[in-house]
């Protein structure tokens, strides 16, 4: 309890030497006065950063509330009430804020240590969800795996893991980064083992995030340009080829292009044109808090998927701008701690702060660029602020991470060892 009690004084009090003396100072031959040494005050961590992680997470948590409080009212919730979207939600922020103090605790040299075992479980995962009895199957996709009253999603710690084990192989392939076969095709199998599991589900949205954090810090660890864009000309052309090989997913990009359009208007282009609806709505200011007409049964997934339309509609073009200002903010810190950690010779932790700024600032762009019309619609949540434990878990340990990782560098900076 006492060690615990020192833990949440570094963190909220940040860490200060203590005070050692008054020293005399001399003005001009005019006497002396006293001078306390006291030093800079150090902070243990980064400050703004907790701030802004703790603001998306409460704003999405009102909004959670604001986009699910009609659901009950719709004949296939009826058993629910109308605070339990919000009741699970505040649940699993407190379970994740316990795991984002207990990420926190983990030496980043424990992380890289055990990357390779935590992908390998990662993979067992993925295999286990398509078993029918444990995998759940919602809306044809067999996504998650039931833990009572709970349900955990794979995919989302296939993320993490495809990342922790990313940065550890760059590391360890330093030395023959420049040999494609030998530096990028292994990486490359591995990627391509967890999509293949991932399209079975199928989450092609996950999928697309996984293979950007990975092709990121290929190209942040050191691969030439020429490897780096034969590997984005591969994804392409993969991606390419799923989407001509699929009738519904090419359903999708023609109800992207014309969602307006009687035939994709009731179809495949319902989702996309009620969102632009609820964002055309709001205007400048909002219709206000609570005020959403297309949360009403109109707008599906309005809790997850679409909740910058909500957001949109209640708080007007104000409140969009100011989500994206904040995950762009977000992003750019992250990767400043990346870039300090890699000139501080930590390449592994550099490359794992890089990648969860990739991950966040490439799924919260796929999220808005769908809510808003610009890119076709795809199942991706808005990382901290969308409805979904497992989304949230994992990314507040991410950023748990992030912030050892900041730690760890002050630590160096300021003369000590990690």
């Amino acid at each position: 309890m006492k060690a615990l009690q020192q833990t949440f004084s570094r963190w909220f009090a940040g860490e200060s030497a203590s005070v050692s003396g008054a020293l005399p100072v001399r003005l001009g031959g005019q006497g002396s006065f006293s001078a306390t040494t006291r030093p800079a005050r150090v902070r243990g961590f980064d400050q703004p950063l907790v701030w802004v992680v703790i603001a998306l997470m409460l704003w999405g948590l009102v909004m959670v509330y604001s986009a699910s409080i009609a659901m009950p009212d719709n004949p296939r919730f009826a058993n629910y009430t109308h605070t339990y979207f919000l009741v699970r939600h505040s649940m699993w922020l407190v379970i994740s804020f316990v795991a984002a103090l207990l990420a926190f605790q983990v030496p980043v040299a424990v992380w890289e240590k055990y990357a390779p075992w935590l992908f390998v479980l990662s993979l067992v995962l993925l295999i286990a969800v398509l078993i029918p009895g444990l995998g759940k199957v919602v809306y044809g996709a067999r996504r998650w795996i039931s833990l009572g009253p709970l349900s955990f999603q794979p995919s989302e710690l296939a993320k993490f893991a495809v990342l922790l084990y990313a940065a550890d192989y760059m590391v360890r392939k330093m030395e023959v980064k420049e040999r494609f076969f030998r530096a990028v095709m292994p990486m490359g199998a591995a990627v391509a083992i967890v999509g293949l599991l991932l399209l079975a589900e199928p989450d092609m949205g996950a999928f697309m995030v996984i293979a950007v954090i990975a092709m990121g810090i290929l190209f942040l660890g050191g691969v030439n340009a020429r490897m780096f864009f034969l590997i984005a000309f591969i994804l392409v052309v993969a991606f390419g080829l799923m989407i001509a090989l699929s009738d519904w997913r090419r359903e999708r990009i023609f109800a992207y292009l014309d969602p307006w359009n009687e035939k994709h208007a009731l179809g495949k282009g319902y989702q996309l044109s009620h969102s632009l609806i609820a964002i055309g709505r709001g205007e400048i200011f909002g219709v206000g808090l609570g005020g959403s007409v297309e949360k009403l049964h109109w707008l599906p997934e309005a809790h997850t998927d679409f909740l910058l339309a909500v957001i949109g509609e209640e708080f007007g073009l104000i409140g969009v701008i100011t989500v994206i200002v904040m995950f762009l903010w977000l992003t750019r810190r992250i990767m400043h701690i990346g870039r300090q950690a890699i000139a501080l010779d930590r390449v592994f932790a550099g490359l794992v702060a890089q990648g969860v700024g990739i991950w966040m600032g490439f799924q919260s762009f796929i999220n808005m660029g769908v809510n808003l019309g610009a890119l076709p619609t795809k199942g991706l949540t808005l990382p901290l602020m969308s409805y979904g434990g497992s989304a949230i878990l994992v990314n507040l340990a991410a950023i748990a991470v992030v912030l050892r990782i900041d730690y760890e560098n002050r630590q160096l900076m300021q003369g000590g060892r990690v």
